[in-house]
């Protein structure tokens, strides 16, 4: 009889930018105070992109991070997967930008949209893809730049989110655990509730759309609220169900996180104790889809995750979507450090990549030349 494959998290990495944003430096532009954001969200600050940082640019950061735990090379990756509401560009994918720049020839790779669901999406996917045998290393990356889609007149939103990446690797093994089950669903019908109404096919970008301020995040608040405090525990429950767990047996539960009240709504549905559940939410805000990978990396480096814990993350977002999965870690911790010739290569490999990249960048515009020279000589010849 065929042993059974598991999707083991055997890599880890976060990304945040180095510019803070305060709830006092809030105050100073639009009406609210750091009394009002901390009350009703729990959010002290967030982290903001540089105008030259991208969603992909701290994907690829997150993922070298990785990869680097994991002591996995870009060349035996699979897949990448990038979760985000926020891409470089509609297309190409941002996981091609990060395939391209991690030198992973190998891997297939495609973006995941459901909104600050989509990362734990994407363990799903990654996780089934494992355990059917169709792959051994698949990254997930979530990552957003939120700060280039809100608009800093309102405070509703404005104060709520912030930019980083996460990134986990998923790989396969025949040792009981790592991603044990998930759930998945969405509810379209709450569609307009949370939405960035321009740039797509039904409000494509114009004068018009752009003065409409269609271009930035609306959210029913209060809507979107009630959503969440119900679905979060739901979600959890048949997570911890699917995986045969019951709710004793989970060490620590990490939550999207997105606002205080939500997370404590979900801990007592759940009858967790507040010091079994891990929050970040005050140094970063909601990430989106970067929110649970983020927290993953920072309970690792806390010590708050241990080998033989049971996990439970789970997430809402835009759709209106929802995610939870049950995760068993058996990993020994601290991870190794890779050695100084080991990290040495690395550089050199990922300097590689850009290289191959640029040749091959400079090569199809060759053929391009030579093909339009060739066309005018034989045009000549023939005249």
């Amino acid at each position: 009889m065929p042993s059974r494959t598991y999707a083991q998290i055997v890599g880890w990495g976060k990304y945040v930018p180095s510019q803070v944003l305060t709830n006092d430096d809030l105050a100073k532009i639009v009406d609210t105070s750091d009394d009002w954001i901390r009350t009703r969200t729990g959010i002290v600050e967030r982290r903001i992109a540089e105008p030259r940082e991208t969603t992909s640019t701290m994907s690829i950061k997150a993922a070298r991070a990785a990869l680097q735990v994991a002591d996995v090379t870009p060349e035996r990756l699979d897949l990448i997967i990038v979760t985000t509401a926020t891409p470089d560009y509609l297309f190409p994918a941002t996981a091609c930008l990060v395939q391209d720049a991690l030198g992973a020839r190998r891997a297939g790779a495609f973006d995941l949209l459901a909104g600050c669901s989509g990362f734990v999406y994407g363990l799903g996917v990654g996780s089934q893809l494992i355990i059917s045998g169709v792959y051994q290393n698949v990254l997930v990356i979530g990552a957003e730049t939120l700060s280039r889609i809100m608009d800093w007149t309102d405070r509703n939103t404005c104060v709520l989110f912030g930019d980083g990446a996460g990134a986990l690797l998923l790989q396969a093994s025949d040792t009981p655990g790592g991603v044990l089950s998930f759930t998945l669903g969405a509810d379209g019908s709450g569609g307009d509730l949370l939405i960035l109404a321009g740039g797509g096919s039904r409000h494509p970008a114009s004068a018009e759309t752009v003065a409409q301020g269609l271009h930035y995040v609306r959210m029913n608040g209060r809507q979107v609220f009630r959503f969440a405090t119900r679905i979060m525990g739901q979600a959890a429950k048949e997570a911890i169900q699917a995986a045969g767990l019951k709710i004793d047996d989970v060490d620590l539960f990490i939550p999207h996180q997105a606002n205080i009240r939500i997370i404590q709504a979900a801990a007592k549905q759940l009858r967790l104790p507040m010091d079994k559940v891990f929050v970040n939410l005050e140094r970063y805000g909601n990430t989106s889809c970067a929110s649970i990978p983020i927290a993953f990396c920072e309970a690792i480096e806390e010590e708050r995750i241990k080998p033989g814990d049971h996990l439970v993350l789970v997430s809402f977002g835009a759709g209106l979507t929802w995610a939870a999965t049950a995760v068993q870690w058996p990993v020994p911790l601290p991870a190794p450090r890779l050695s100084s010739w080991k990290r040495l290569l690395r550089r050199v490999g990922y300097r590689w990549a850009w290289f191959v990249s640029r040749l091959r960048r400079t090569y199809r515009k060759l053929n391009v030349w030579w093909g339009r020279a060739a066309g005018r000589i034989r045009g000549h010849n023939n005249g």
